[in-house]
């Protein structure tokens, strides 16, 4: 038993004794540790001599380039613009004035009609049976006529010698009278009749563009001479050439508008310009013919109308269009681009650059377009130097690099807006 103790005693003993071993460090640690100790030297060394001259005085930043030019100088006459609508100078709605049967149609819808032209028919046949009737009664009473006159000379022949009364005269007088009457009477009728029958043949009062047509043939259609109001509709007629423009001026535009004709005394006020909504200047011309007797108390705006000439029935009523009326005759203006003009609220602005490069902003009043360009009528002087392109680096009160450009008048588009 002994023996067995001490044999374990012995081999545990080696393991007792036996000195603790030193765990191995990788290489990629201890690579690690050196490159953290020389970032922190290295930044240390660089904050010297921060701390010693205090922090860094950064550069000043370089001015920034903008295009400058002088407003174009140029003269313009004083314009007023509107939007107008077409409208026909002649519409009619052809009605039937006689009823019947309608047996005939001869246009085609929408197309050109010219004045006297054959549209429709109603059937005539009534109509000549009264006026045949009328012509007979005609007859009738021609012969009554006849016969009361040889009464008459055979009473007045007899009265001489006589044998017979003055009141058989009077009676034969009487009849005579009575029966010329029916003749004209007659006459009457027969001219009726004819009107009648001249109304069985719709044609059109003036050249115009048709509209589509209301009836058709064998359709049954009521007519009055009286233009009732259960007369038959059968189509419309609209004029084409020329044509009105109709538009209406606000109270400050009818202002500038009649005091200025009123100080001129000529035609300039009367010149219309017309550019439909496709076309960027304004190729059509107009004579302005028409302004109303008072204002409209509800909108505040008066009446207008031009006359148009329309000799290729290109335009058609209901159409838009702008306009512009010439008030006053040409004066020197001064011009920029419109992207120039900045609109700050109520205001509008321009960046102008001073000699020593500071930007300056001014108020200005701008009017319409003119060649493209925007006229500004006050605020702003001749020999400004107004920047036209990189407004947004035209910061009021900083310094910026001017750099020369140009204005262009473009004539091709003169009075657009």
């Amino acid at each position: 038993m002994d023996q067995i103790t001490d044999r374990n005693t012995i081999e545990r003993a080696p393991i007792e004794r036996a000195p603790a071993r030193q765990p191995r460090r990788t290489p990629w640690k201890i690579w690690g540790t050196i490159a953290a100790a020389v970032i922190v030297l290295g930044l240390g060394y660089l904050a010297l001599p921060f701390r010693k001259s205090g922090p860094a005085t950064p550069p000043p930043a370089a001015a920034l380039p903008v295009t400058v030019s002088k407003p174009l100088q140029r003269e313009v006459d004083v314009r007023l613009g509107f939007l107008g609508q077409f409208s026909a100078v002649d519409r009619v709605e052809l009605r039937a004035q006689v009823g019947g049967i309608l047996t005939e149609i001869h246009f085609q819808d929408g197309q050109i009609v010219h004045k006297g032209d054959l549209l429709f028919v109603i059937d005539p046949r009534p109509y000549e049976i009264r006026l045949a009737e009328a012509k007979a009664q005609l007859q009738t009473a021609a012969a009554k006529v006849a016969l009361a006159n040889n009464q008459l000379s055979r009473a007045q022949s007899l009265r001489r010698n006589e044998f017979a009364t003055q009141e058989t005269v009077d009676q034969r007088t009487n009849d005579q009278d009575s029966s010329q009457a029916s003749v004209e009477d007659a006459k009457a009728r027969i001219n009726d009749a004819e009107l009648d029958l001249e109304y069985c043949r719709v044609t059109a009062p003036f050249t115009g563009r048709i509209g589509a047509r209301q009836v058709s043939v064998g359709g049954l259609v009521s007519g009055s001479r009286a233009g009732a109001s259960a007369t038959t509709l059968l189509a419309t007629l609209v004029s084409l050439d020329p044509v009105y423009l109709n538009f209406d001026m606000s109270e400050s535009d009818f202002l500038v508008f009649s005091r200025e004709r009123a100080r001129l005394g000529g035609p300039l006020a009367d010149e219309v310009a017309i550019g439909l909504s496709d076309e960027n200047a304004y190729p059509r011309k107009g004579r302005l013919d028409f302004v109303d007797n008072a204002l409209d108390r509800s909108s505040g705006t008066i009446h207008a109308r031009a006359t148009v000439p329309n000799p290729d029935l290109f335009l058609a009523p209901g159409q838009f269009a702008r306009l512009r009326v010439s008030v006053a005759p040409p004066a020197s203006v001064l011009l920029l681009p419109d992207a120039a003009v900045i609109l700050d609220q109520s205001q509008h602005l321009v960046m102008t650059v001073s000699p020593d490069g500071t930007v300056v902003p001014k108020i200005v009043e701008t009017g319409d377009l003119r060649g493209g360009l925007r006229i500004v009528r006050s605020g702003l002087d001749a020999n400004d130097r107004v920047v036209i392109d990189g407004l947004v680096r035209a910061i009021p009160g900083s310094k910026v690099a001017p750099q020369d450009g140009a204005i262009h008048y473009d004539a091709a588009v003169d009075g657009q807006g």
